[in-house]
């Protein structure tokens, strides 16, 4: 199981040094992959949770790949019905390309009606714009030229290169933990990415996931979840999100999740809330007492 970290690309005290300092701290402490949260328009609504300056996830992975070789990045997620399909595509493929470590492609609906109305683009129709595009991105990967006809975007013998280097291309993992989401990640993922499970949700889904999986005719999606950690005296009840609780607690869970079937784990620090946001320091710490405390240091580089 891979362990990895999500890096904070917004609010109040993120520069460039911020961010390399976070991406360079995940590295050193031994985690293999780091990724990057989306919003291109900073809506009222985004920027209470999410407060500017936000930088670019994409930008931000390329930026990252020259200057702190060894890491896998990736986005978490790519909000796909914010771009064109071929330009995500393009993205994707050039990053992972630049990237040593390779790239991983996060892909999501996204929550923010205002932020859609701001890019011109149908809120209401989302799910079925992202399946369309997933679905493009996934031929202009595999296919130069590419021509691809849908409902929402059609081309003819467009070049596609460089194709990406990872093969057979750029994975996808597929967030959300809708039924919509289940299906999606079954049909158009290599996994699936839920953010802060709660193990009875799990314990529900996870059987669905494979159910999917088996109408569309392909493998059950990989299982890469996100934890949102908090670290204190939080009641274990059922509805408790896994990452939640003392340090003995988490580590159970990082176990449980291991047992569930885990390829990959992502730890997020962020707490939801900016004015509960710690610094940078503060951020180590909780990452550095992972490490110490809860996850074998061998399996952080195996």
């Amino acid at each position: 199981m891979k362990l990895g970290v999500n890096l904070l690309n917004f609010g109040s005290g993120t520069t460039p040094e911020s961010l390399v300092r976070q991406a360079t701290d995940a590295r050193d402490l031994g985690f293999t992959f780091a990724m990057i949260s989306d919003h291109i328009a900073v809506t009222p609504d985004v920027h209470a949770v999410y407060p500017a300056p936000f930088y670019d996830q994409f930008l931000l992975a390329a930026h990252l790949a020259g200057r702190v070789p060894g890491l896998t990045l990736g986005t978490t997620i790519t909000v796909i019905p914010y771009r064109h399909p071929l330009q995500t595509a393009r993205l994707a493929a050039n990053v992972d390309q630049l990237t040593d470590g390779g790239f991983i492609l996060g892909a999501g609906v996204g929550w923010s009606a205002a932020e859609y109305r701001a890019l011109g683009v149908p809120f209401e129709e989302r799910g079925a714009i992202t399946d369309e595009y997933l679905t493009a991105i996934r031929a202009a990967w595999t296919q130069d030229p590419c021509d691809f006809q849908g409902r929402y975007v059609s081309f003819e013998g467009v070049r596609t290169a460089p194709a990406p280097a990872s093969t057979p291309h750029v994975p996808v993992w597929v967030g959300g933990d809708s039924p919509a989401a289940l299906r999606r990640a079954a049909r158009l993922g290599e996994a699936w990415h839920p953010f802060r499970p709660t193990l009875a949700a799990l314990r529900a889904q996870l059987p669905r996931l494979a159910e999917e999986a088996e109408r569309a005719g392909r493998p059950v999606p990989e299982f890469t979840p996100r934890i949102q950690l908090a670290v204190g005296a939080v009641p274990d009840t059922e509805d408790r999100p896994l990452g939640h609780g003392s340090i003995d607690r988490i580590r159970a869970d990082v176990e449980i999740l291991a047992e569930l079937g885990a390829t990959h784990v992502l730890f997020d620090t962020y707490p939801g809330d900016p004015a509960a946001r710690g610094s940078a320091d503060d951020d180590r710490r909780v990452l550095e007492l992972l490490v110490e405390k809860v996850v074998d240091a061998a399996a952080l580089t195996s």
